[in-house]
């Protein structure tokens, strides 16, 4: 028993000093990458979190999924899901939660964490203050957990802001705006009119629907919108594009409100308004009498605290823009990406009379983030992470996505590590040997990093003698699928060299006779996977029935890059599918996902700074197949050649090798002239960079993609075995032991768990 008696004076609440290497602010996707990407380069990282658990948004207090580039596989960025910690993030969530539970995400962020010896974790503690050491320099940071009742003073050599709203940039006194920038200030014609569409994207509170199986009362609470409110003021309400009671959780996104409003120091007045309008809008699916569907319907769930998009943004040495968005321009510094579309809302947001809740406009291809953009001229040890990040209002409504936050999270994190075990600052980084440094740290990691050449000093690699036991040749994609009508045009990406294209021949069927437009398309920018240069077109005039055609190009292909053969709609032919599964190979359609304003074709009817172009997008799994097809001469692209080749995914080529599709367990072989130490070796996986690994709500069809390697054996010298097994992440890191091997026969052995999937490796690194 604890007693104690009266004390006249005030008592002290209890104080810890905490000194650390990074102070990581804030506990969202961007922050948790951040610190676990710092902490795996031996940095001892303190994680300071306001609320119970990780995830910030994409926890089950607010609830919406992780998305970024990838689009909902809406946009042309093929392969594009964000790579590294992220994509180990998405990966583990799929394999342990492929039903998307919001509160099993929460378990995954926190695994990760707290599996990361070097992280000390502060939920639950609210930073409050900041010390100075001078007028460039945080000294301290100032926080409290009413939980446990202890105020905390941290002291660390960097700190990284990745709150959200920019606490600790905002109270150093760094440069920052909020709002929108006039179209004149950097040429981006699709600002804003402020006055009419507003300056700031709003908040948003999401809810769950459950079916009782009975009927189920609602009686609303006082502070709920009546159903004639609703019926005023949400005109939405009436739109079956937005709105339908099957509809739940983040669906309902555009429930929003607060752009009008200071979206910080007015936060709970606009929590109390979404409220309103949350319990009103659900007041009005019951009782309004409209909904008869609704009467077995319950809340399952409703958000207590809104889900922020927009507040501060901070300067950095590199203002991100429109231009650099939509034309993609290469950056000396790339260290992220983004693919998001600009995707600006209406500042009045649910109470809108728009048509539209958001106006999205896509990009041909990813786009590259520079480091300048996560670091302030003006606070020499302070990171910017997440939405915070130096973006005009414009180019913010790309890179405030999530998965866009965590990239860059890990590029701070691991930028951060770089500059305490190389000793330099961050703005010391930007010297080219250092950036150069960085990016190689990020690539080995297996973060992508478009249109940057990245070069990894592996010797052990460099002087390897590589033979496989069989390379695909890809003659042909097998006809083991169902017969598709061409209720959209589709077209089948090949990986082709500069020069002849190869022939293509395949089976037809036509309901009568017909023709049949095939266009052999390529991207005006092999990086891209945007078909909008067309080479050559053919017509194909068809009879009833069954038939064989082969397509002979007399187009010469202009570099190394993706050929799409599109055949365009004619729902009287139907052609023959594969179900046979090539990495780095892909079907893709002309079809709309109106979700990302994806209508087919975006085609702006003013000059609003953006490209028209078509998009063409694969079927998500297990939808997704090839169009059945024999190829000649065969494609000879997927060798073990590959292995030292980056990135480590397919962008203008593979970039993988593959081995035959007969052969179920094929071996790599890895000789030397003179014997090699290797005290480990990373292997980098396929784990379909093309799907979005959603975190929540949308499901996914399989816990693990089926081209990835699930069991690899390697065996050194002949006789030492090392095997690892049931593999479902990218990056498989095999350690030989504190004294390594040496070797000078290293053989690798793979299998993946699917018969339809040819194994494939994207990369390896020796250590």
């Amino acid at each position: 028993m604890i007693e104690k008696q009266f004390e006249s004076n005030k008592r002290a609440q209890r104080t810890e000093r905490v000194a650390t290497d990074l102070l990581v602010a804030g506990g969202g996707m961007a922050g948790v990458c951040a610190a676990i990407a710092a902490a795996r380069q031996g940095l001892r990282v303190a994680l300071v979190q306001d609320r119970p658990v990780l995830g910030g948004n994409a926890s089950s207090e607010v609830r919406l999924w992780v998305l970024g580039a990838t689009s909902h596989m809406g946009n042309n960025n093929r392969w594009a899901r964000e790579g590294g910690l992220l994509n180990e993030l998405l990966v583990e969530n799929t394999f342990r939660n492929r039903e998307g539970n919001p509160v099993i995400f929460d378990t995954v962020l926190l695994d990760k964490v707290l599996a990361e010896k070097n992280i000390s974790l502060y939920l639950n503690t609210v930073i409050y203050d900041i010390e100075k050491k001078d007028a460039r320099n945080i000294g301290g940071v100032a926080a409290y957990n009413p939980q446990n009742e202890i105020r905390y003073h941290f002291e660390a050599e960097l700190y990284c802001d990745a709150t959200g709203d920019g606490l600790l940039a905002y109270m150093s006194g760094a440069h920052y705006r909020q709002g929108a920038e006039d179209a004149a200030e950097f040429g981006e014609k699709f600002a804003p009119d402020k006055a009419t569409y507003g300056e700031l994207l709003g908040h948003t509170i999401f809810f769950y629907i459950k079916d009782e199986g009975k009927p189920v009362r609602y009686v609303p609470p006082h502070f709920a919108l009546t159903v004639d409110e609703v019926e005023r003021n949400i005109n939405k309400i009436h739109n079956p594009e937005y709105f339908f009671t099957a509809q739940a959780g983040c669906k309902y996104w555009w429930i929003e409100y607060g752009g009008r409003l200071d979206t910080v120091g007015d936060t709970e007045e606009v929590k109390y308004k979404l409220l309103s309008v949350v319990y009103g809008i659900w007041n009005y699916i019951k009782n309004s009498g409209r909904f008869p569907e609704a009467e077995s319907l319950t809340l399952e769930w409703a958000g207590t605290i809104p889900g922020k998009r927009e507040s501060r943004r901070f300067a950095g040495l590199y203002m991100l823009t429109q231009q650099d968005v939509v034309e993609q321009r290469p950056q000396p510094d790339t260290v992220a990406f983004g693919g998001w579309s600009l995707d600006l809302h209406p500042a009045d947001g649910v109470f809108s009379k728009e048509k539209k809740a958001c106006s999205q406009w896509h990009s041909k291809g990813v786009y590259p983030i520079p480091y300048r953009c996560y670091i302030t001229p003006h606070i020499d040890n302070l990171y910017l992470a997440g939405r915070i990040i130096s973006a005009s209002h414009v180019a913010f409504a790309s890179t405030r996505v999530m998965a866009t936050c965590a990239a860059g999270g890990e590029a701070v994190g691991t930028a951060a590590a770089y500059c305490v075990n190389h000793h330099c600052s961050p703005h010391g980084l930007m010297e080219a040997p250092h950036m150069a440094g960085l990016q190689q740290l990020l690539t080995r990691n297996g973060v992508y990093l478009p249109q940057t050449a990245v070069a990894l000093a592996d010797d052990v690699l460099r002087q390897a003698d590589i033979t496989a036991s069989s390379s695909l040749v890809l003659n042909v994609l097998p006809p083991n699928g169902e017969w598709k009508t061409l209720i959209h045009s589709v077209a089948q990406m090949l990986p082709v060299r500069r020069g002849e294209m190869p022939s293509v021949t395949l089976a037809m069927r036509a309901d009568g006779a017909t023709s049949l437009r095939v266009e052999l398309r390529v991207s005006s920018k092999p990086f891209n996977h945007t078909p909008d240069r067309t080479l050559e077109v053919q017509e194909l005039a068809l009879q009833a029935g069954e038939q064989e055609r082969q397509l002979d190009f007399a187009a010469q292909i202009p570099t190394d890059c993706y050929a799409f053969v599109c055949f365009m709609k004619n729902e009287q032919v139907a052609l023959q599918s594969s179900d046979t599964i090539i990495s780095g190979v892909l079907a893709v359609f002309n079809k709309r996902l109106p979700a990302v304003s994806n209508w087919g074709r975006q085609q702006p009817q003013t000059d609003i700074g953006v490209e028209s172009f078509e998009f063409w997008c694969p079927e998500r799994r297990k939808k997704a197949y090839n169009i059945a097809m024999r190829i000649a001469p065969g494609l000879t692209c997927f060798g073990p050649e590959n292995l030292r080749s980056l990135p480590y995914r397919p962008v203008a080529q593979p970039n993988a090798w593959v081995a035959a599709l007969s052969d179920r367990r094929p071996m790599l072989t890895f000789t030397w002239e003179k014997e090699q130490h290797i005290s480990a070796v990373t292997l980098l996986a396929d784990v379909d960079y093309d799907h979005p690994m959603e975190s929540v709500q949308w499901g996914h069809a399989e816990n693990r993609m089926p081209q990835c390697v699930d069991r690899i054996e390697i065996v050194i010298n002949g006789h030492a075995r090392f095997t690892v097994t049931d593999n479902y992440q990218a990056l498989v890191n095999v350690s030989f032991g504190p004294q390594g091997v040496v070797a000078r026969q290293l053989e690798i052995r793979l299998s993946n768990m699917s018969s339809n999937a040819a194994v494939a490796l994207m990369g390896i690194q020796f250590k």
